[in-house]
Parts: structure tokens; C-alpha cells; sequence
């Protein structure tokens, strides 16, 4: 299979990792929304990443419906995420936590980079949902007992906060801040510490502007 996209994405990046721990080996192609817009459409018409191409052609698109692919691939004994229940919604609460905290910090890329004069309005509710975000996934970090949510190993939930957290911090400095979220820090830490995340990383590249 084929895995489209940079890994200065955090997107791009979860499913990355969740394919190294999962030891399903694939091809990876670094192609960028903006340069390669027209190439990347020949695949997916939305132009975004991650894209995902099977083995037999079929192209998946978004981490969400990508991950839930590999997880059912790989079966219920190997996935990262619990089969049912409410260990798994609780990993489905996280998980989604950090996929919308990476969509607000993205919006705030595109809104500070590519428009002349940035609406002070979107980019003040942007850092007030992340800010939000984060010092809900502090507390709820906080409470954990084990070393990472799912126990002794990561799940999604762990890589998608684990790849928000470096991407907060490359792309969004100002508004990394560990001291005010020390169980993040640490966890994020963690999780950089593991040979898949080492394995899979990229240092942000803000888009050019056209």
C-alpha cells in the first residue's frame, strides 16, 4: 500500500505510526497539498492528505475511515483501539479531542500564513479551542494511572495526542505550554521516545504562499 502525505502533518503522521506499530510495511510519498495538488488529485479529488492506496487500487481517504481500515485488517486481538465498550469509547473521546485540537491548529496556519491581514476574530477563537483542549486532555491525563491511556502500550489515542503535541510545538510555539500542562509534556515525551514515532517524523514546513 501507499501512503500519501508529509509527516509534519499530524494526520499524515498518526497513520503512519499506527502502520509501523501495526508491521504493516507500506510506501510512503511525501507529497505536499500545495505542490503536488494536481498528482495528489488523481487520487483524491479533495487534494488532501493522508491518502491512503490499497494493495488492489482502492483509495482511502481521512485518518479516521483510514485507521478504521488497518484496525479491522489487522483484527479485534492487534488493534489500538478496544473492540466495544466503554474503554473504547473513552479512547473514541480522546482520540477525537486531539484530531479536532490538529484541525484548530491547523486553521490557524492557514489563516495566519496565507491572508494578508488575519481575522483577529477566528484566530482568538482558534487559540481559545485549543487552549480548551488542552487543559481538558491535561485533567483528563492527569487521572491516568498507566503509562499511556490504553495501559502498558499505545492506542490512537495516545499517537493522536502524541502527534498534536509535537505539532503544537513546532508549529505553534507561542501556544505550547508545557509548565501549564506538565501530564501532556510527559506524555507526549513518551510517546516520542518509542521507535515508531522516532521512525516517523518530519519538522513542520509551513506552506509556501501562492
Amino acid at each position: 500500500m501507499i501512503l500519501i502525505g508529509q509527516y509534519d502533518s499530524p494526520f499524515v503522521r498518526r497513520v503512519a505510526i499506527a502502520l509501523r506499530l501495526y508491521r504493516i510495511p507500506f510506501e510512503h510519498r511525501p507529497w505536499s497539498t500545495f505542490g503536488d495538488a494536481d498528482r495528489l488529485a488523481a487520487h483524491n479529488p479533495l487534494r488532501r492528505v493522508p491518502t491512503l492506496i490499497l494493495d488492489d487500487g482502492e483509495v482511502l481517504v481521512d485518518s479516521v475511515t483510514i485507521l478504521d481500515h488497518l484496525d479491522e485488517a489487522v483484527g479485534q486481538d492487534a488493534r489500538l483501539i478496544p473492540a466495544s465498550g466503554p474503554a473504547r469509547r473513552a479512547m473514541l473521546r480522546i482520540t477525537a479531542m486531539a484530531t479536532g485540537l490538529c484541525d484548530k491548529m491547523v486553521a490557524l496556519v492557514y489563516e495566519t500564513l496565507l491572508h494578508d491581514s488575519p481575522s483577529q476574530a477566528w484566530v482568538s477563537r482558534c487559540e481559545a479551542q485549543i487552549s480548551g483542549v488542552l487543559d481538558a486532555l491535561e485533567s483528563q491525563q492527569a487521572a491516568c494511572a498507566q503509562p499511556f491511556w490504553s495501559g502498558a502500550a499505545p492506542g490512537h489515542a495516545d499517537i493522536a495526542v502524541g502527534c498534536a503535541m509535537r505539532f503544537l510545538a513546532e508549529a505553534h510555539p507561542a501556544l505550547h505550554t508545557p509548565d501549564r500542562h506538565p501530564h501532556l509534556a510527559a506524555h507526549a515525551a513518551r510517546c516520542e521516545a518509542l521507535e515508531a514515532f522516532k521512525a516517523i517524523v518530519q519538522a513542520f514546513n509551513p506552506p509556501a504562499r501562492q
